[in-house]
C-alpha cells in the first residue's frame, strides 16, 4: 500500500451525526503518559545538551510529567468532570506502576501508545511490528486489567500496515492521522477500524514547546478551538480532542490557564464530556455501516468514470 487508509469525504457531504442528549460537540482529553529512553534524544527544552549521553536537563525535564505534573492534572480534570483519557507507552507500566494503580483507581480509559516514546514504528517489517503490538498490548492488558481499543502511535508514527495490525489484534480505533472533525471509517484487511478525532493543531507540544506560547495564549486556543466549533456543530455533532502532556501543562504557572479553559468548555450545555472510547462506540454502533457503504460507493464511481 502506498496511499492513506481512507478515503476523502467532505464533511458537509455526509449525514449529520447526534451525539447523547443532543449535544453539539464530543470533548475527549488524551494525557499522554509517556517515558522515553534515556539514552536517545527527544523533545527538548535545553538544547545544547541534547546530544549528551545522559542528559539530566532534558531527561529531567521530560521525566517531571511522571513525578509531580500528571498528579496535578489529574485532579483538575476530575474537578471538571472530564475524564482522563490516557495515551499510554507499556514501559510505563512497567517503570511507574504507581501511576498505573491511581489511573486505575481513578477509572481512566487506557489507550495504546507504543512502548515507549523513543521507538518509532516507521520501517519496521510485518513480522517485527506484529510482534512490537502484541507484546504491548498483553503488558497494557496486564498492568491495566483492560484491553486497549484505541492506538496513538509514539509520535504519531505508523507504517502502512499499523491499521489492519491493531484490528487483529482486537483494536478498533486509531487517533494518529488528525484530519477531521469527526470519526470516519479506515481501511482495513478485516474487522473495523475507525478513526477518532486527535489534534496536532491544540496540542500543547506544538503550541507550548515548539512555538512558545504562553499559558495566557494556550487558553485563548483551546477556548477559540471550542467556541468555534460549538458555533459550527448547529446541523451536526463534532470532536473537539485535547491532547496534553504532564511535563508541559502540570507545571503550576500553565495549569491554571489549562482549568480556566476547561471550565469555560464544561460550563456550556449541549456538551459531551466522554472518551475516546465512547466516541467510537457510538459511532460504530450508529454510522460505521452507511458511512462505509458511502465511501465504496464514491470509491466505485471514482473507479468507473
Amino acid at each position: 500500500m502506498s496511499g492513506p487508509p481512507f478515503e476523502y469525504s467532505p464533511l458537509p457531504r455526509r449525514p449529520p451525526i447526534e451525539w447523547p442528549g443532543g449535544a453539539r460537540v464530543a470533548v475527549w482529553v488524551g494525557v499522554n503518559v509517556e517515558h522515553y529512553a534515556i539514552d536517545k534524544p527527544s523533545i527538548s527544552i535545553v538544547p545544547p545538551t541534547v546530544g549528551l549521553v545522559p542528559d539530566p536537563a532534558n531527561y529531567g525535564w521530560r521525566d517531571y510529567g511522571m513525578r509531580v505534573g500528571i498528579w496535578r492534572l489529574a485532579d483538575v480534570l476530575d474537578r471538571h468532570g472530564m475524564r482522563t483519557c490516557a495515551l499510554v507507552n507499556a514501559e510505563v507500566c512497567e517503570l511507574y506502576p504507581e501511576l498505573v494503580e491511581e489511573g486505575r483507581a481513578r477509572g481512566w480509559t487506557w489507550l495504546a501508545h507504543g512502548h515507549d516514546n523513543s521507538t518509532f514504528q516507521t520501517g519496521m517489517e510485518h513480522d517485527e511490528e506484529l510482534d512490537y503490538l502484541r507484546r504491548m498490548t498483553e503488558t497494557l492488558e496486564h498492568a491495566t486489567g483492560t484491553s486497549p481499543r484505541g492506538w496513538l502511535g509514539p509520535a504519531l508514527t505508523e507504517t502502512f500496515e499499523t491499521p489492519s495490525l491493531l484490528s487483529e489484534l482486537g483494536y478498533d480505533y486509531v487517533c494518529d492521522w488528525c484530519n477531521d472533525d469527526q470519526p470516519y471509517p479506515l481501511r482495513v484487511e478485516s474487522g473495523r477500524m475507525i478513526s477518532v478525532p486527535y489534534s496536532i493543531e491544540v496540542n500543547d507540544i506544538p503550541l507550548l514547546a515548539t512555538k512558545g506560547m504562553t499559558g495566557p495564549d494556550f487558553e485563548r486556543v483551546l477556548v477559540d478551538q471550542f467556541d468555534g466549533l460549538y458555533a459550527a456543530a448547529e446541523d451536526t455533532g463534532l470532536v473537539m480532542a485535547i491532547p496534553l502532556h504532564p511535563f508541559l501543562v502540570g507545571h503550576p504557572f500553565r495549569l491554571k490557564y489549562l482549568d480556566r479553559a476547561l471550565a469555560h468548555i464544561a460550563g456550556h450545555d449541549d456538551v459531551w464530556l466522554t472518551t475516546s472510547d465512547e466516541i467510537a462506540d457510538w459511532y460504530l454502533d450508529r454510522y460505521y455501516d452507511a458511512a462505509s457503504a458511502s465511501v465504496a460507493a464514491g470509491q466505485r464511481r471514482l473507479s468507473s468514470s
